[in-house]
């Protein structure tokens, strides 16, 4: 049987992969069709890989009217093509990343808990499982991960928190609302390597006491909730979920809810008022989650990427995560390029990495072949950076004291045709139609904001940007003055006219 990997994430599907998997099917009985997860090499996607004697050889992208053509070329024993790029491994986009988060994302088929098995799956669950829960903690704290949803706060001291806060129930919610602009690392991992997330969650669970997980994922992702379903269903079956995790005595089980398509439900005390049933509303704090949280318990958030990194944590040690990065920004961040670039996709990489590097080396440029105008960091509420700036490395500090925000890793390139005035105005517009409207700053400010910019009233947007920012009750409100006052000071001829 000659085994063939055709990818089965959305990204692959809407771009035709189950086509050219019935295609590639129909060649032969002896081919093994095996629908992987993505490398996410998205410009290529569908990326079709055949396994040979010498490794898998990877062509791209492939449609179902290119399959017959690659037949013929003899591509089921590596042959060369135009859609050819040679071992997988050794495409340059893929090779220069540190892989530890995604590393098994797009080299398995996402349900199989054999191959996540043979792949250093629950390899840290089972370290954990020997240690105490202090040293789960301990572990995690050395590693210096922070959370990867946008805040950056370290990981280990929320969960320190967690679990000295007294409770008769603990929860462990991830959230997996992945809204922002051109982000899709969490839906990547989740279709990609569901097990890696479970097997997070599980050891969170274990380390501060918490016996119920919740997987908050958007309505938007409609396969994701397919894939995490079934693994989950599979993991309770191989005993990694549970009552009696693997005979330790260890329980914990897991569930996934579905979101309504509120982008402020992506902060996490409306997150979990969406979870209890109620109106995704931003919650005053203190009090904080980790002492009242789900159901007013204490309660673990942290997002997809943040609990899919505690796996190779827990199997390589603390100190192994900790030497990727600089500062205080350690391991690695998925950063995913997107917008007007030539080569988008996901790159795993650690810290430090310059913005140049990353939309030059990686992206290739625009799209559209024009000179870069700007490029906007952190989702819908980040900062527009212009080209003078792509030295920044990036790392939270450096972003910090730029005034503006790594977030997610989302990078959107805008080439030179952008009207920067009208993306500053779609800031307020996309606050005042996502606002969950608790308070004023936010709901009232946002509208009249976009008011100012037709107006022309720069005085007056940049009061209302101060106010937003200091007295909004969440970073809905207090960040969207960062895209604005961004475009204002690097652009400010367009704000003249």
């Amino acid at each position: 049987m000659i085994n063939v990997y055709v990818p089965r994430d959305t990204a692959s599907i809407s771009m035709g992969a189950d086509d050219v998997a019935e295609e590639i099917a129909a060649l032969s009985d002896d081919i093994n069709v095996i629908r992987n997860g993505t490398w996410g090499m998205t410009y290529l996607e569908p990326l079709v890989e055949v396994e040979t004697d010498t490794g898998r050889i990877a062509y791209g992208p492939v449609r179902a009217s290119d399959v017959e053509n690659l037949h013929e070329a003899g591509f089921l024993q590596g042959a060369d093509h135009p859609l050819c790029h040679g071992p997988t491994t050794e495409i340059d986009y893929l090779k220069n990343q540190e892989r530890l988060t995604f590393e098994r994302c797009g080299l398995i088929d996402p349900l199989s808990i054999d191959d996540y098995k043979k792949n250093s799956g629950f390899v840290g669950l089972e370290r954990a499982l020997k240690l105490s829960q202090r040293e789960i903690i301990d572990d995690v704290t050395t590693s210096g991960l922070r959370g990867r949803g946008g805040a950056a706060f370290p990981t280990g001291i929320k969960w320190n928190t967690v679990y000295e806060a007294e409770g008769d129930q603990k929860y462990i919610c991830c959230n997996a609302d992945e809204g922002d602009s051109g982000t899709f690392s969490d839906r990547i991992l989740m279709e990609s390597d569901p097990f890696c997330l479970i097997e997070g969650m599980t050891i969170a669970g274990i380390a501060v006491g918490a016996t119920k997980g919740y997987i908050y994922l958007r309505s938007e992702y409609p396969l994701c909730k397919v894939v995490l379903n079934e693994a989950i269903r599979i993991a309770k079956a191989e005993n990694y979920l549970g009552s009696d995790i693997l005979g330790s005595g260890n329980v914990f089980d897991l569930e996934v809810r579905i979101g309504a398509g509120s982008y402020v439900c992506g902060e996490e005390t409306a997150m979990l008022e969406s979870l209890e049933g109620k109106r995704g509303m931003v919650r005053a704090k203190p009090p904080l989650p980790a002492h009242v949280g789900l159901f007013g318990k204490p309660t673990v958030i942290n997002n997809v990427l943040s609990l899919a990194s505690i796996p190779i944590i827990l199997a390589k040690g603390g100190e192994y995560y900790k030497d990727f990065g600089i500062g205080r920004s350690r391991g690695t961040i998925a950063f995913q390029l997107t917008g007007n670039i030539k080569r988008g996709g996901l790159v795993e990489k650690a810290f430090g990495i310059s913005l140049g590097d990353m939309i030059n080396d990686y992206g290739q440029g625009t799209h559209s072949g024009k000179s870069i105008k700007a490029v906007q960091v952190g989702g819908p509420l980040g900062a527009y950076i212009p080209p003078e700036q792509f030295d920044m490395p990036l790392d939270y500090e450096a972003f910090s004291e730029a005034h503006a925000v790594l977030g997610h890793g989302g990078i959107v390139v805008f080439d030179e045709t952008a009207d920067m005035r009208a993306q500053a105005k779609f800031a307020f517009e996309f606050c005042a139609v996502e606002s969950c409207g608790k308070c004023t700053p936010c709901r009232i400010g946002s509208t009249r904001g976009a008011e100012q910019i037709d107006a022309g009233n720069w005085k007056l947007t940049k009061e209302l940007c101060d106010l937003m920012d200091s007295s909004s009750l969440c970073a809905m409100g207090g960040m969207t003055p960062i895209p604005v006052k961004s475009a204002m000071e690097h652009w400010p001829d367009e704000f003249k006219a």
